[in-house]
């Protein structure tokens, strides 16, 4: 079976654990931590980077620091995972979900002026997949009504906007890092700020919320969030080699975008902006409507290629049911058509010929 994803080590990822190991800096204290903060913050182009255990508690850690909770509404796309809802949740606040749109998969620009009220207090734009948001229009709402921005860029390490990448454009941007994303720590997430001084005050949450300068001292309610060295040494081999990794991405979508590109069943997310780049996390598209999603799943794994449906629509499960606002007709369309398919940097030439070859000859049999 061809898998979904799986992650690429063949770099400095053993070696530089097995440092960890030998010198016995195996907890979140050590080099590479530091390290990876660094070439992070050097990569997305702003120093305030902040290492967290996962991508989850990334985005809960970004919430809490930037002073959100009780009585706060945060706007978020119905079409995402679900610990983007969750995190807001664990903060305290309110979740609003709005729709996205059809063509890019990502949150509706439109939906979010819908849904601004006196309690909105932050929009969290999630990079769906790899592809960016129209984050000049997001930034441009969020400054007309004083909100603030944050980025769930978890599948778009790399992905860039207009020239720039996504992850330093707004208040706070979260990465993921688990073993199926374009860069992985095993598991683990990082936080980039704009703001130097909510990035100390991360730093200091992180660690719960002990002073820097006087051990067992606790100012603050804290989260025992922090990255162990081990991760962060899986990290640092990687970010060695984030410009292949990109490429190959890139190039693996290229190949499918052009195998495909005569097949009206199949639909693939727009980028519209100049000077952008979508990663494509995972090679995500939507089947046409008179196309049977599960059995043309079901026929890809006969022939040895696993796929994925995308994720369900937030407000259709039980914990989220009543967070919706407004109607969300591009979400339930999305969830309902859409699949993915391998995309991970180690496919081979063969491999790739041979799942655009098998999904070819579904339509065209």
């Amino acid at each position: 079976m061809i898998p979904i994803m799986k992650p690429n080590l063949a770099g400095n990822e053993l070696k530089y654990v097995s440092d960890c190991v030998e010198t016995e800096w195996i907890s979140s204290q050590g080099y590479y931590v530091t390290k990876f903060e660094e070439l992070v913050g050097e990569y997305i182009g702003n120093p305030y980077a902040v290492a967290v255990s996962n991508g989850t508690v990334a985005l809960h850690l970004a919430l809490v620091s930037l002073g959100i909770g009780e009585g706060d509404e945060v706007i978020v796309p119905d079409m995402t995972f679900a610990a983007s809802i969750n995190a807001v949740l664990q903060a305290g606040a309110t979740p609003v979900l709005v729709d996205v749109d059809e063509d890019t998969f990502n949150v509706s620009v439109s939906g979010i002026q819908k849904v601004i009220t006196e309690r909105t207090k932050a929009i969290m734009p999630v990079h769906l997949y790899g592809n960016p948001c129209d984050m000049d229009a997001i930034n441009e709402i969020a400054e007309a009504h004083d909100l603030l921005v944050i980025e769930d860029a978890a599948e778009a390490f790399g992905s860039e906007y207009k020239g720039k990448k996504v992850g330093g454009l707004s208040d706070a941007s979260t990465f993921s890092f688990y073993g199926n994303k374009t860069i992985t720590t095993g598991e683990g997430g990082i936080i980039v700020f704009k703001s130097k001084e909510v990035y100390e005050h991360a730093c200091i949450l992180r660690d719960h919320g002990m002073r820097k300068d006087r051990r067992y001292w606790h100012d603050y309610v804290g989260y025992n969030y922090r990255m162990t060295n081990l991760q962060a040494a899986i990290g640092v081999a990687q970010m060695e080699r984030i410009e292949k990794i990109i490429e190959r991405k890139v190039a693996i979508a290229d190949y499918y975008l052009q195998r495909f590109e005569s097949i009206k069943e199949i639909e693939v997310p727009k980028l519209d902006f100049k000077d952008s780049l979508n990663t494509y996390w995972l090679f995500t598209f939507l089947l046409g409507g008179n196309t049977d999603r599960e059995e043309f799943r079901k026929y890809l794994s006969v022939k040895n290629i696993e796929t994925r449906p995308t994720f369900i629509s937030a407000h259709e499960m039980p914990p989220y049911r009543t967070l919706k606002r407004g109607e969300v007709p591009n979400s339930k369309l999305i969830s309902q058509r859409g699949v993915s398919i391998p995309s991970y940097i180690d496919l081979k030439d063969s491999e790739l010929e041979y799942i655009a070859t098998q999904i070819v000859n579904y339509f065209q049999k």
